[in-house]
């Protein structure tokens, strides 16, 4: 390891250098009580990989199971450890990485979609271009007034990343995104 590439801590200096770091999306299947996401998230966070989206949800309310999706980034080494150290975890009843099972099916990725909340300035010459554009990417307008309008909009993670830098010069002010809810094509269920 060269001296300017310290580890850091992290698990990611753990793979060898020629493994490439990929994106994948796991769903978790947890019992739905106190703590276990705590639990979840210590095991990533304990072990230095990263989260780069995260929602949960109860899914099941008669068997009081939620799932949550979780979308990390690693080597394939580093991505099989997570894995398997999720499935360790006593409330855990299942893990599923939809990337893997995804190409399994012959896809590129599972099914992911997310929503956003975008507040930008509507007032002077920006409020129509803002409306049209709005408009092109199907997103819907949630609250508006004379100076600021509220956008939703559904979508893949790259049509709201889109959607935030073409508002970016019309005057963003906030966004709030719900993080990715992910499943796979096909009639089989998780």
């Amino acid at each position: 390891m060269s001296a300017h590439l310290q580890p850091t801590g992290s698990a990611y200096f753990i793979a060898k250098e020629t493994e490439l770091a990929e994106t994948h999306t796991l769903s978790v299947l947890v019992d739905n009580e106190p703590g276990v996401l705590a639990r979840v998230i210590g095991l990533f966070s304990g072990r230095g990989y990263n989260i780069e989206s995260l929602t949960v949800s109860e899914t099941e309310h008669e068997a009081h199971l939620s799932r949550i999706t979780i979308v990390t980034r690693g080597t394939p080494h580093v991505l099989e450890q997570i894995k398997h150290q999720l499935e360790r975890l006593v409330p855990v009843h299942r893990v599923v990485d939809l990337t893997v099972r995804a190409a399994d099916l012959g896809h590129d990725r599972p099914i992911e979609r997310e929503l956003a909340l975008v507040k930008v300035h509507g007032s002077g010459e920006h409020r129509v271009e803002a409306l049209r554009l709005a408009d092109a990417f199907r997103a819907s307008v949630i609250d508006a007034n004379i100076e600021h309008f509220v956008f939703e909009i559904t979508g893949k993670p790259s049509k709201i990343e889109q959607f935030i830098a073409i508002m970016k010069p019309l005057g963003l002010i906030e966004v709030c995104r719900t993080g990715i809810a992910a499943m796979n094509r096909g009639p089989q269920g998780m």
